[in-house]
């Protein structure tokens, strides 16, 4: 083009969006579809080359129906608000469905009061089993005030456990070394938030509402 044909194509390039401008929500929209699926399909990559430690690492908490044909990981800070807000809405889709399969991965990310209630967790589940997890699992999300040794045998005995064979336990290199585990995973999957979920092949990053994962639960459950 010559600088004057360029000139004149840039006007009426101008004068229809003016005329136009859904146009550009229009391209706008498509840009993000398109930003979406591929955020997608690398998600399902990252699943598919971290799928065993995500779904089956052995050493993280399962509840619901550990025999549930569709699983549910959930990436959670015990002082994290919207956490504590899905644990309310995880555990009314577990008592309305009896065929998940629900895996907790600790992600303390909130500072020293996550850092400890994760270690007291992982501590628990170590020591005392998953019964007793779950129901200091509870508790934790549900704690008013801060989560320090001061306040850990206050927890443990509301939670019905003993604290004493706890106590060296969650400083021990073992824990830390679970924590750690659950961090480099989240760090592999581009989890940088809490809650996040995993189900099948996606990544969902932040709190849904029951009425959320029910769908979703639903669409796993239809291409089983």
């Amino acid at each position: 083009m010559t600088p004057q044909e360029r000139a004149k194509f840039r006007d009426e390039v101008r004068a229809y969006l003016m005329d136009n401008p859904e146009v550009l929500l229009e391209a706008m929209q498509v840009l993000r579809d398109r930003e979406s699926q591929a955020e997608a399909q690398a998600d399902e990559q990252l699943l598919s080359r971290h799928s065993a430690e995500i779904f089956e690492d052995g050493v993280s908490y399962v509840g619901g129906n550990p025999d549930g044909d569709v699983t549910i990981v959930e990436f959670l800070d015990y002082r994290c608000g919207y956490c504590r807000k899905a644990h309310t809405e995880v555990a009314k889709l577990l008592a309305a469905d009896g065929n998940i399969r629900w895996v907790v991965k600790e992600f303390p990310i909130l500072g020293a009061d996550s850092d400890a209630a994760a270690k007291m967790a992982v501590a628990t589940l170590i020591h005392y089993g998953p019964d007793a997890y779950a129901t200091l699992h509870d508790t934790l999300m549900t704690f008013k005030g801060p989560v320090n040794p001061a306040t850990m045998p206050k927890i443990a005995q509301e939670a019905g456990i003993d604290f004493k064979p706890l106590v060296d336990l969650i400083d021990s290199p073992t824990v830390a070394d679970h924590i750690a585990r659950m961090h480099r995973l989240g760090q592999q999957l581009n989890i940088t938030g809490t809650p996040a979920f995993v189900m099948n092949s996606t990544v969902l990053r932040g709190y849904l509402p029951m009425e959320d994962m029910q769908k979703i639960v639903a669409e796993v459950r239809a291409n089983l």
